[in-house]
Parts: structure tokens; C-alpha cells; sequence
């Protein structure tokens, strides 16, 4: 790869946004312990998802504004570290990215969801009914659908699914999350969220999982460490003060590295809960996540590496495969950009032990300035 300078897009060889994200998944299915013919597998499938964009080549804008990245590159990756085992490789991605609009997004998505149910064998009969309140024939909002992939050995994922609670209007969010967990079988789940500012994402496990989860994702604008500690409406689950160590150090708030100090950044994020249902007896959720999106708490990705190094050590996780993802997705400095390290994720769930994750954006098109340095354009605020 050609070294990128901050602000600028990365030069133009002949090359497209297919050619550029399968080239990092192989990397990253290398430096995760996938084998060559599963990384092979998997590249294969992110191009043949992200449709006709992975044709697109990179001297043109991206082929639709997306939030799931600040450049709009329409694919984000993920490790996630546990105990005793190889981090596992996540990829999320817009499979309608290059639809003309939002209600053909949602149906480029839809088919997409349905292709991969039909040739890895699951029922994506949970995800039909809901697709009334989620993908209406003229949706609002960011975004219709979004697929995440957790690369397995053997060349087959399991899959994810969100979806946009503002489909049907912001104003009716709530009402539809209460709606889908309803239908779902969570009748007095929508009761135990906390206070958020808004409803983000509604997520589905589709396939082959122990316990598929249901998901609510939501916003926390201005959030402190000790709210963040106080999210957690799981039955003996996360600690409120493992999760205010966890935001202090992801936030640069506790005075061991150069996190931005006094007046906040012009573009800052809202810190985002994530709460995981899985029986329906209770009404709790089993799980909870919170993520900090740390590159907009950091000077540049230098300084998110060095919280997630802490982090992983904490938790008793070797930094090395984060290091190499890094060096597998870019060549530029860490020090010459914000925003490679997306966000950084604690999650709690019942019977497993704590996992920490790290984002990793594609930077097909951008490379954000480090902070303090002037920017052509201001990064979306999803």
C-alpha cells in the first residue's frame, strides 16, 4: 500500500473499493491464525456483498455518504480479544452502498441477508417480521441495513444484522424498538434500557449461534464515567466501576497518555450502550457493551493504541494482533491521523468473560488530520 497523507485521499493506481477491502481481510484473516483459503473465502464474500462498489474505483467519491465510517468507506473491521484465545475477526459492511437511494439500500440489503441465509443454510425468517417497521417503502434516517460478519475457521461466518429504529421517522424510534422486541418475544424488555438520547441501532443474530441475541443500541451524548458505570441493567453483570475504568482509560481521562485535555473536540461522538436479550422470562438483558469512540477523545490513533494497549493489558490480552491489524490495514504513522481506531468496546456477558474489542476503519478514501489540524470537512456525527 501507498503511504496516505492526513486529509488526503489515498492515491488512485488502478485499484477499487473491492480490491482495497479484501486485501486488508486477507491480511487481517492472517494475523488472526484464518487460513489462507479462509481468508481467500471471505474476501470473496465481502465482494460479492458490497455488490457493485467493489467495481468502484477509488479516484471516485464514495458511492453513497455512509456513517459507518467518517470517510464513507462502506466496511469497518473489528478484533475482539478473549482470555485464552486468537482474537476473532469481525467485518461490518453496507451491502446496499451503491443503491440510488434509502428504500432500494434497505432491499439491496434485504437480499443480500437472504443470498447469505440461502448458502450457509439459516432462517432469516426473525429478520421478515420486522422488515414492515425497519425497511418501510420510504425510510429515514442514516441508514437501512448494515451486515456484520464474525469469521469462523472453515470459511463460514455468523452473522448480524442492524437495523434503523428511525426508519419510520426519529420521532418514532422508541415505539418501534418496543414494537420489534415485542414481536420478538421481549414483552417487558424496551422497560429495562436506561436513559439514552437516542435509539441507534436494532441488532439480530441470524444463524448459527448458542444464544442468538437481540440487541438495542443506544446514545449517551456527554456522557460521564460514573453514568457510564450506572448503564448496566444486566442480573449481576458488569461492575459500575470496571465500566468507569474502562471509559476513563478509552477516554484519556486518566492522565497516563496525551488524551485531549480542556475544551472538548469539534466533532464528538456520543458514547453508546449496547443491550443483549436473550431469554424473555425476565426481561433483562444478558449482555451489555459500552463503546467509546475514542477517536474523537484522542490527538491521533498513537495515542488510541496506546489506551487500547492498556486496555488489553488489563485483561490480561496480548496487544501484538491489534499492533499487526494495524499494520495490515495501513502503512501511514498512527501519529498522522485520528480515526483508524474507530471505538473501543467492553462487553459483559452472563457466562462469558469480559471481551474487549477494537474497530479498525478501511480508510479507503480519507485519512482524517490529527486533532487540532485544520479539516476540508467536518466527519458525520451518526
Amino acid at each position: 500500500m501507498t503511504a496516505v497523507r492526513p486529509g488526503v485521499p489515498r492515491p488512485s493506481a488502478p485499484d477499487t473499493l473491492g480490491g482495497h477491502t479484501t486485501r486488508q481481510l486477507r491480511d487481517l484473516c492472517e494475523i488472526v491464525g484464518l487460513t489462507g483459503h479462509d481468508g481467500e473465502v471471505y474476501a470473496r464474500t465481502l465482494a460479492d456483498m458490497l455488490g457493485a462498489a467493489a467495481d468502484r474505483p477509488l479516484d471516485l467519491p464514495p458511492p453513497n455518504p455512509t456513517f459507518l465510517s467518517d470517510d464513507h468507506t462502506p466496511v469497518e473491521f473489528s478484533l475482539s480479544f478473549v482470555p485464552g484465545a486468537a482474537p476473532t475477526l469481525r467485518v461490518l459492511l453496507e451491502p446496499g452502498c451503491a443503491a440510488g437511494g434509502l428504500a432500494q439500500n434497505g432491499r439491496l440489503g434485504l437480499r443480500a441477508v437472504r443470498e447469505a441465509a440461502a448458502r450457509w443454510g439459516f432462517a432469516a425468517d426473525r429478520l421478515d417480521e420486522l422488515e414492515d417497521l425497519f425497511l418501510p417503502p420510504a425510510p429515514e434516517g442514516p441508514l437501512a441495513l448494515w451486515c456484520a460478519l464474525e469469521l469462523r475457521p472453515g470459511g463460514v461466518p455468523k452473522v448480524k444484522v442492524y437495523l434503523n429504529p428511525a426508519a419510520n421517522g426519529p420521532e418514532r424510534a422508541a415505539a418501534t424498538v418496543r414494537e420489534a422486541l415485542r414481536r420478538l418475544g421481549h414483552h417487558d424488555a424496551f422497560a429495562a434500557l436506561p436513559p439514552n438520547d437516542r435509539h441507534l441501532f436494532f441488532a439480530l443474530d441470524l444463524g448459527d449461534w448458542a444464544e442468538p441475541r437481540v440487541k438495542v443500541y443506544l446514545a449517551h451524548q456527554d456522557l460521564s464515567a460514573v453514568e457510564a458505570g450506572a448503564l448496566s441493567r444486566t442480573d449481576g453483570g458488569a461492575l459500575a466501576e470496571e465500566t468507569e475504568e474502562f471509559f476513563r482509560i478509552a477516554a484519556g481521562q486518566d492522565g497516563e497518555d496525551g488524551g485531549i485535555a480542556g475544551p472538548a473536540p469539534v466533532v464528538r461522538r456520543p458514547v453508546q450502550s449496547c443491550h443483549a436479550f436473550t431469554e424473555t422470562a425476565t426481561g433483562l438483558p444478558s449482555g451489555f457493551t459500552l463503546y467509546v469512540p475514542v477517536r474523537d477523545y484522542a490527538r491521533h490513533d498513537g495515542d488510541a493504541l496506546a489506551r487500547a494497549t492498556a486496555l488489553l493489558g488489563r485483561y490480561g490480552q496480548d496487544p501484538a494482533p491489534l499492533l499487526g491489524a494495524v499494520s495490515a490495514v495501513t502503512d501511514r504513522s498512527p501519529q498522522d491521523g485520528v480515526g483508524l481506531v474507530a471505538y473501543l468496546a467492553l462487553a459483559h456477558q452472563q457466562g462469558q468473560p469480559p471481551r474487549v474489542t477494537a474497530y479498525l476503519s478501511s480508510e479507503a478514501y480519507e485519512v482524517r488530520p490529527p486533532a487540532g489540524l485544520p479539516s476540508a470537512e467536518p466527519a458525520t456525527v451518526p
